[in-house]
């Protein structure tokens, strides 16, 4: 009988394209994992930026200091964030999405555009703000903050281990900003799952999740480095023209997930 599909680690990225923080637990909410991408980078246009573009923001690391974010890059003094302006408003694009954000402040752009060497603003999506999910692959009422699709992000290490040894040089985990990482499976086992409990919360596989040039940035230096793992993952995980690595999730309803909890399947993706 094979082991247990377990929880091997949990990630949390509060500002979309940063680096994660790494957790042992996390409350769930309507957007995902409680913080998670809620707040976002937008150029003085109001479109959102990512390390496609700029790969530094790799360096960025939050933390939560008494509910408070505080964002570092080294070389730079720490960034304690205020709280969203209610009245402050801006709307901002992610992708085909328009979304009414709440503004930060003029310090925390200063901050980040002094790091980045570019002008930014930092926005925050408020609970109240509904940013649904495409309806092609999910319900009514299903939404997220500023993930590029859909609240939660499943890869297996089983699936990192496979990539790994196919490349001469290997790479971590946090190339794919996943949140929730499980132990146990085959590869890619997580491309079949349509529903499944993580603990006692259900969940729902909803779409492959498609892979860009953010996977060649390396997070310890905040720079691109080649064109792998990309080129590699397309020479076998190519389908039309996207590459696909992980899987994209929904949760069916609010709970606690930690690491060490039992993932299992109740229903496969149809062949």
């Amino acid at each position: 009988m094979p082991p247990p599909m377990t929880v091997s680690s949990l990630t949390l990225y509060p500002v979309k394209s940063c680096a994660g923080i790494s957790l042992e637990y996390s409350e769930l909410d309507g957007m995902g994992l409680k913080h998670d991408r809620r707040w976002m980078l937008v150029s003085p246009e109001g479109l959102f930026l990512s390390q496609r573009k700029y790969p530094r923001m790799a360096l960025i690391q939050p933390k939560f200091i008494e509910n408070q974010l505080v964002l570092s890059c080294l070389g730079h003094p720490a960034l304690y964030v205020s709280k969203a302006i209610a009245t402050q408003t801006m709307t901002v694009g992610i992708w085909q999405d328009t979304v009414t954000a709440q503004r930060i402040g003029a310090a925390e752009d200063q901050w980040l555009s002094t790091v980045l060497k570019t002008p930014c603003h930092l926005v925050y999506i408020p609970d109240n703000e509904i940013r649904a999910c495409d309806p092609v692959f999910s319900n009514k009422g299903d939404h997220t903050g500023f993930a590029d699709g859909f609240p939660l992000l499943l890869i297996s290490q089983a699936s990192l281990d496979d990539l790994n040894s196919r490349l001469e040089e290997t790479v971590e985990m946090r190339r794919f900003r996943p949140n929730i990482v499980v132990t146990g499976s085959d590869a890619f086992a997580e491309d079949t799952w349509k529903q499944f409990t993580v603990g006692n919360l259900p969940m729902r596989g909803v779409k492959p999740c498609s892979r860009c040039v953010i996977t060649t940035v390396d997070p310890n230096k905040g720079e691109r480095k080649g064109k792998e793992p990309l080129k590699t993952l397309m020479m076998f995980r190519k389908q039309g023209n996207a590459v696909y690595f992980g899987q994209n999730v929904i949760h069916e309803q609010t709970g606690r997930i930690q690491t060490g909890d039992p993932v299992v399947v109740q229903r496969f993706l149809s062949p």
